[in-house]
């Protein structure tokens, strides 16, 4: 049994990193407890119960969506469904920051439209079976654009607190560091682009790289970041 959950947490190590930032978030959420990621908390715990769901699924026979015995293994709708709501969340809270009025409004319509693109996604694909793989990489290079503002507004402001307090500063960075290669291999893949078994071995650990990157940031603004500092 020890050998058993020694190997998950190796294999998964990103379940346990989960919940130690959403524990780490609650500790700290008297920083951030009247800001745009008030919420944040939720996300991050429903992020570790959809994780901890899809391995049980996957590797639980005992534990399924389907009846029919071969699609007892799929548990894509959960990530499906999750993502969407990452999404949208961030977009939000963006929105709510960001102080140009019509980049305010600009992200509003790219909400709708990342929502409109899941939805044909999911005619077209069935989200049971099938991950809405348009959808993931519209939705990313949304939250890609939004970023770029975002940090672009950060430059070019003067103000007295220093980035290095800001929390949602470490949470973009860290969206960033993620953002800006799942999309890239997620083209690769639909397009079935001929690049080479030895290059495609490496796309599993660089996501899996890139998750614990984005987290550790999002553990270091939560622990460093300061009310005031918030912005």
């Amino acid at each position: 049994m020890l050998q058993e959950l020694i190997k998950y947490l190796t294999e998964h190590f990103y379940v346990p990193l989960y919940l130690l930032t959403w524990i780490v978030a609650v500790i700290k959420y008297r920083s951030y407890f009247d800001t745009p990621l008030k919420y944040f908390p939720m996300l991050i715990i429903y992020t570790f119960f959809t994780e901890l769901l899809g391995v049980i699924i996957k590797y639980n026979n005992n534990f399924v969506f389907f009846s029919d015995g071969r699609y007892s293994w799929h548990n894509v709708i959960i990530y499906n469904i999750y993502q969407i709501v990452f999404f949208l969340f961030f977009f939000e809270v963006f929105r709510k920051v960001i102080k140009q009025h019509a980049i305010k409004k600009q992200i509003r319509y790219l909400s709708f439209f990342c929502l409109f693109a899941y939805i044909v996604n999911a005619i077209i694909y069935n989200p049971l079976h099938n991950q809405t793989t348009y959808g993931h990489i519209i939705g990313s290079f949304i939250l890609l654009y939004i970023l770029a503002i975002y940090f672009r507004e950060k430059y070019m402001e003067k103000v007295p607190y220093s980035l290095k307090h800001n929390l949602l500063f470490w949470i973009g960075s860290g969206l960033l560091v993620f953002y800006s290669i799942f999309p890239l291999i997620s083209i690769i893949y639909l397009l079935n682009l001929n690049i080479g078994i030895g290059i495609q071995v490496y796309f599993r650990p660089l996501l899996l790289t890139s998750i614990l990157l984005m987290y550790s940031l999002i553990i270091i603004g939560l622990l460093v970041g300061k009310r005031k500092a918030f912005r």
